[in-house]
């Protein structure tokens, strides 16, 4: 996928995990949420299923990024609750 595929798509992913988690974001960090939780996600179903994961504009590679980006908030949120202490 090209720059601007990515860049699309990372949003999208990244504004789905922040309705599903609850956290609000602006649209910079939904973008890298996303992106990051694309390879997040890319990674774990390569290790659950032994086979790697391409993706693309389809429904299976959004859902594998929205379950990457929600992990990745979900430890950001844990990280963010332990060092309040």
């Amino acid at each position: 996928m090209g720059l601007l595929a990515w860049i699309i798509f990372g949003a999208l992913a990244g504004w789905v995990a922040s309705m599903v988690t609850g956290r609000r974001h602006g649209c910079c960090l939904n973008i890298i949420v996303g992106v990051v939780g694309a390879f997040i996600g890319g990674i774990i179903v390569q290790l659950a299923t032994g086979r790697g994961f391409s993706i693309g504009f389809n429904l299976p590679s959004l859902a594998v990024a929205v379950l990457g980006a929600v992990i990745l908030l979900a430890i950001a949120g844990i990280a963010t609750r332990s060092s309040r202490w």
